[in-house]
């Protein structure tokens, strides 16, 4: 409840306090990016925001894709929910619904991590430390980005054992971004994607993900924003709900104003999901953290209740958003030939190790697939080798 309630004032103080230009002018390191120019930033490996679907694809032959994320650590527990909520369902074209997981290192179990993804579920990155100071996100190095993104990276693949290759994307913590920094070490590290930069502007219609080759137009409620050109890293802007007295809210569990039974929070998702739906198509979010379900037992309700709403529409897709971003790059209509093959994952096994290890003068205890490490992997040291 602590991490939500400093999500939900961290959104409502940046909504009103203005931008500091001094850190925003120290984070930019190169020159600025140069308007859109859409006769050269082209698909599949540019586009530019806007909120025009991609290669102008006619609304009733566009899939409205819904993405289901989940901020933080996996353990037996949520493992649960997530697996009754999400394994054995298919969306239209018959291949598996996933949801994206930007999963945070502490308290995580991997063997877990590893068994949502041999499911056909994304993982993604959501830091090593989760440093709960804001002011270490906005002002972060790259350098020290890689090691808590790029470390994370190796965390995962070694220890949940899933290909370094199948990890895409990443969030910050705290929605805090950085300037260029974070989007400069989504491609540094070889990732695809971020999602981590709300919108208030492009709600209706919706903003949808585009590249950083050229400049953005999205506003920036949590900067500093980018301002320099990355080639081919995508945004996924988060589109902000409103909650029912008209107040944005980024992650869905910092919206406050919302229906306390079962039928009036399932009518609020459906109400928000349609903002998106009955407009432009752009995809649609349901973010929230991995405690949102343990916070009242009736969001739980609700939210089987929405997935339940979204099956029923034949033209909905509840995919992973690295799944999502194949079709981004490869836009078809629904029904076409080329609409994109159902996902095969490779599963490389997972020998389960329970371990108890030394953090320091703290112990630390971890479920990873393969040989336990000598001490708890942590920043500079992923891979958890006695030093």
């Amino acid at each position: 409840m602590l991490r939500i309630a400093l999500l939900s004032t961290l959104v409502v103080t940046c909504l009103t306090a203005p931008q500091d230009s001094q850190i925003q002018q120290q984070q930019v390191q190169a020159a600025a990016a140069a308007a859109c120019d859409s006769t050269n930033c082209v698909l599949p490996n540019c586009k530019c925001s806007s909120t025009s679907p991609p290669e102008g694809i006619p609304i009733e032959q566009l899939p409205q894709f819904v993405f289901l994320t989940f901020d933080d650590a996996i353990q037996a527990l949520n493992y649960e929910t997530y697996s009754a909520l999400f394994y054995n369902r298919t969306n239209p074209d018959s291949c598996p619904v996933s949801a994206t997981f930007f999963m945070a290192h502490e308290y995580t179990d991997y063997s877990k991590v590893h068994d949502l993804y041999v499911h056909n579920q994304e993982i993604a990155l959501h830091s090593i430390s989760h440093e709960p100071l804001t002011d270490y996100w906005r002002e972060i190095s790259t350098d020290n980005l890689t090691l808590e993104f790029g470390g994370e990276k190796t965390i995962i693949s070694k220890f949940a054992n899933i290909p370094a290759e199948a990890i895409l994307g990443m969030r910050i913590p705290f929605l805090q971004l950085s300037g260029d920094n974070s989007f400069q070490v989504t491609k540094d590290i070889g990732l695809s994607y971020d999602c981590s930069w709300p919108t208030q502007n492009f709600v209706k219609p919706g903003l949808w993900p585009y590249t950083l080759d050229y400049a953005s137009n999205q506003d920036c409620p949590i900067g500093p924003c980018p301002k320099s050109s990355i080639p081919g890293v995508w945004v996924f802007p988060m589109i902000d709900w409103r909650d029912q007295a008209n107040v944005v809210c980024s992650m869905v569990d910092a919206c406050v104003n919302i229906p306390d039974d079962v039928d009036g929070l399932t009518q609020w998702f459906i109400d928000n999901f349609n903002m998106q739906y009955q407009g432009n198509k752009a995809p649609f979010g349901f973010y929230v953290h991995a405690a949102y379900f343990n916070a009242n037992p009736i969001h739980l309700d609700a939210y089987k209740k929405f997935v339940d709403y979204l099956q029923t529409l034949p033209d909905v897709y509840i995919v992973s958003i690295g799944k999502a971003l194949q079709w981004i790059r490869h836009p078809v209509p629904i029904g076409s030939g080329e609409w994109p093959a159902c996902p095969q994952v490779e599963d490389l096994g997972c020998s389960v190790s329970a371990c108890e290890l030394a953090k320091g003068e703290e112990t630390r205890y971890m479920t990873v697939c393969g040989d336990c490490p000598d001490v708890y992997p942590w920043i500079n040291n992923p891979t958890g080798e006695a030093l």
